[in-house]
């Protein structure tokens, strides 16, 4: 027989319910019906362990250490976040924004285009069919839904499209929709990231600091010529790895590296707004040269760089000791190749296992690489942030991912 004082102890000891009471104990053992009031026998035991009572997953609440910077956490991130469907022709709104944030995901990705009339931003995927939506609309349903599911800092990436003035319009957007809630460090690059802790309840905007707008548009419509592209490309980041290429490869740098241009360019900054500036926390971009350029960690600032599914996989291939170093201070984001137009993911354990803390998902896409990502985050009380395992942060013996273990 296990009495109740064995139940209680078996509780708080073995299933770590601290809270668990004798009360408890006294009844999972009434719910056990027909047996003994005063414990459990064997096959009392068992029927209990089984039973409904006794979930899988225990909700241990948020229990992980919150107390470190940001880069040491895997963060719940969700890619085009105001798409209703495929890449190519659904609409944008804020009600997949709203959906992720009821889900616990952490990370917004809004892409911010110059309306019609040139006088407004919209928020579109550019370039497709996509029906627009407001800025205002998707910044209100964060202010909204932000805290709803965890307290736990959101952080909104801005893939910008925006000419100087209506930057200036943005910024005077999230001052007033957020107001004190924004976590704006000032134009400098922070020399550490916060912890997650010290940022409960803030909004964090994270995107590459703006530049003279013709510039970036410049260096845009080289991108463009496809074989120029691919010569660059391959230069920086090596061949190809066989089997994921098909013919979907222009597209993989096409889409989404715009927002990683250079952001060191100093004759641009006369045309900067500069209070948009400031309100980037995490500042984004991918420095000129190769890879071994982009992942050189810097002891006085820390930073977020975006590589594709297919740009990491082969980076994993020749860099893989050198990427878990740089998430050990920096964030890596990683994001679906720009074919994937029915919103489809792809495997998420090979960004996490490089210790990439932002693996952006289709949130509104389906399948087993969603439930994976769902399932990954239920853990920590579901608040959206995952400690990274210590063998991933250690900095005096870098992880190789490629080592047989």
């Amino acid at each position: 027989m296990m009495s109740i004082d064995g139940l209680h102890r078996f509780l708080v000891e073995f299933q770590k319910e601290d809270k668990a009471t004798r009360e408890d104990a006294q009844k999972i053992v009434d719910s056990v019906k027909h047996f003994h009031r005063k414990g459990l026998n064997l096959e009392g035991f068992f029927k209990y362990l089984f039973a409904d009572i006794n979930p899988p997953l225990a909700s241990l609440g948020v229990h992980h250490d919150m107390n470190a910077p940001l880069s040491h956490y895997f963060i719940h991130t969700g890619h085009n976040s105001y798409l209703t469907g495929n890449q190519l022709s659904s609409d944008c709104s804020d009600v997949p924004i709203i959906n992720a944030l009821k889900r616990g995901v952490r990370v917004i990705e809004l892409d911010i285009w110059p309306n019609s009339t040139k006088d407004d931003v919209d928020v579109l995927h550019g370039r497709t069919l996509t029906t627009p939506v407001e800025l205002i609309k998707c910044l209100t349903s964060i202010k909204e839904y932000a805290f709803v599911a965890s307290e736990y800092p959101v952080v909104i990436t801005l893939e910008d499209h925006l000419t100087p003035d209506l930057q200036a319009k943005v910024a005077e957007m999230v001052t007033q929709t957020f107001g004190d809630i924004l976590f704006s460090p000032g134009s400098e690059c922070l020399k550490e990231f916060p912890s997650p802790e010290s940022l409960k309840g803030r909004i964090i905007i994270s995107t590459k600091p703006p530049k003279e707008y013709l510039e970036a548009k410049e260096v845009k419509e080289n991108e463009n010529d496809p074989e120029r592209v691919k010569a660059s490309d391959e230069e920086a980041w090596g061949k190809e790895v066989p089997d994921l290429l098909k013919d979907d490869y222009k597209n993989d740098l096409g889409e989404e590296d715009e927002e990683d241009l250079d952001d060191d360019g100093d004759k641009s900054q006369h045309a900067l707004a500069p209070e948009y500036k400031r309100l980037i926390a995490i500042h984004a971009g991918k420095p000129k040269g190769g890879l071994e350029e982009c992942l050189r960690v810097d002891p006085d600032k820390v930073r977020r760089l975006s590589m594709s599914e297919q740009q990491l996989e082969k980076a994993a291939i020749t860099h893989g000791k050198e990427i878990v170093r740089f998430t050990q201070r920096n964030i890596l984001r990683v994001y679906p190749r720009g074919t994937r137009f029915d919103s489809s993911n792809y495997n998420p354990l090979i960004g996490w296992m490089h210790g990439a803390q932002m693996v952006a998902f289709n949130m509104q896409g389906y399948g087993r690489s969603l439930w994976l990502m769902h399932g990954m985050f239920k853990a920590n009380g579901g608040c959206g942030y995952l400690k990274k395992p210590d063998f991933l942060l250690n900095p005096n013996k870098v992880f190789d991912p490629n080592v047989k273990l």
